[in-house]
């Protein structure tokens, strides 16, 4: 949503200058009057096309979110009100996005808005499931166990995360560092033989020509080749905003062999941890599901999913609704059955979650112990290919003097 810089006065004289998102500067005047402020300026901000979309600036980072989290379960447990929560809370942390974000969010409470209808205001700081649990929580009169859900789902989320980036972070390093060696060898190295073989007019075999030719075309239009590269990453992304791109795309990552089984199972383990914190928080199942679609991160799957909710609306259990959509193994939909007939619905999906979870972090490990070797061989291949073919011209001359 557009960004804008309004300064407001407030009931008790007071002046604040902060910028707050909205879809137009018209909403957000109403929603100032309607607060008791009164609006002195608002303009938007120019040139947002640069920044705005999936800027950094906007997001608050998840261990901020989770000490944030943390201390308002604290200070609400022992009674405090929302407004000397927040308070208490700006006293101690540090500058930031989130305080920007929460002093914009005392001020809102201050003026009558709920504290989920406050969050509801920035959807860029809090997700849409966040907002959506805090005002369950508020709706049951439950918020302290709201928000020790939530901090839960925080953590064992972030540790999943942290669990893939780990088992494919080495692999990544491998062959970063086996790209820049061939590139290395190529641009700088066979150069510095071709100009030997160059100065003492040998005839070369024809592996060395191919080669010698081929690093000469590289180097002569090594920038340009690297600004080709930059612009395909920059189509290939504009590409994967499109509707059709995104779909083709996550329909051809599911059919590759072994990554489509373990990106499938990710979208599993998100999808089902989500919706048994929403479930627990009280909202209903088909909102529920409505709600962690996204998580899924896989239009393919998004879609199964979706057809899978209407006919959860037409009043078929969740689980033939999902076996019918091809969602999950036997094993989830057998643990889904079993928790819709026993009405541990939450239990199972967390259970389901953390089965495939650890079945995942098993699955990349093994992915990620194969590969390094796998790109050792390769890196020796290309490599020992290229020094050979390089010092054929002298294995050529060693044998006729021979």
């Amino acid at each position: 949503m557009p960004l804008f810089k309004c300064k407001i006065g407030t009931a008790d004289g007071k002046i604040i200058e902060k910028e707050y998102e909205a879809l137009s500067s018209d909403i957000l005047k109403q929603g100032f009057a309607s607060q008791g402020f009164f609006v002195f300026s608002i303009t938007k901000k120019p040139f947002q096309f640069l920044w705005s979309k999936g800027a950094s600036r906007k997001k608050i980072d998840l261990k901020a979110l989770i000490a944030f989290n943390q201390e308002l379960l604290v200070l609400i447990k022992a009674g405090l009100p929302i407004i000397h929560s927040l308070d208490t809370i700006l006293e101690r942390i540090d500058k930031g996005r989130l305080a920007e974000v929460l002093e914009v969010i005392r001020e809102d409470i201050k003026g009558g808005s709920s504290l989920s209808d406050a969050f509801e205001r920035h959807p860029s700081a809090f997700s849409h499931l966040y907002i959506a649990s805090i005002r369950a929580g508020e709706r049951t009169g439950d918020l302290v166990q709201t928000i020790r859900r939530y901090i839960t789902f925080l953590k064992k989320t972030d540790g999943f995360k942290k669990k893939v980036i780990t088992a494919l972070f080495y692999p990544a390093i491998l062959v970063s560092v086996a790209f820049v060696a061939i590139t290395l060898l190529l641009v700088y190295v066979v150069p510095t033989f071709s100009q030997v073989y160059a100065d003492a007019g040998s005839q070369l075999p024809t592996p060395t020509l191919i080669l010698i030719s081929f690093t000469a075309v590289l180097k002569r239009y090594f920038f340009l080749f690297i600004a080709l590269g930059f612009l395909a990453m920059y189509l290939f992304k504009r590409w994967l905003t499109t509707e059709s791109g995104r779909l083709t795309f996550d329909t051809i990552s599911l059919k590759i062999p072994v990554i489509g089984d373990i990106l499938s199972k990710y979208s599993i383990v998100s999808f089902t941890r989500t919706l048994g914190t929403i479930i627990e928080s009280g909202i209903p199942i088909v909102e529920s599901l409505k709600m962690s679609v996204g998580t899924l991160n896989n239009k393919v799957l998004e879609g199964r999913m979706t057809a899978a909710i209407k006919r959860v609306e037409e009043g078929v259990s969740l689980s033939v609704a999902i076996d019918g959509a091809k969602l999950m193994p036997s094993l989830a939909l057998r643990m889904l059955s079993v928790g819709e007939s026993t009405g541990s619905l939450e239990e199972m999906l967390e259970g389901i979650s953390d089965y495939f979870e650890e079945e995942l972090d098993q699955r990349l490990h093994l992915l990620s112990t194969a590969i390094e070797p796998a790109i050792m061989v390769v890196m020796g291949v290309v490599i020992g290919t290229i020094i050979v073919t390089m010092y054929l011209p002298v294995f050529k001359i060693a044998g006729t003097v021979g």
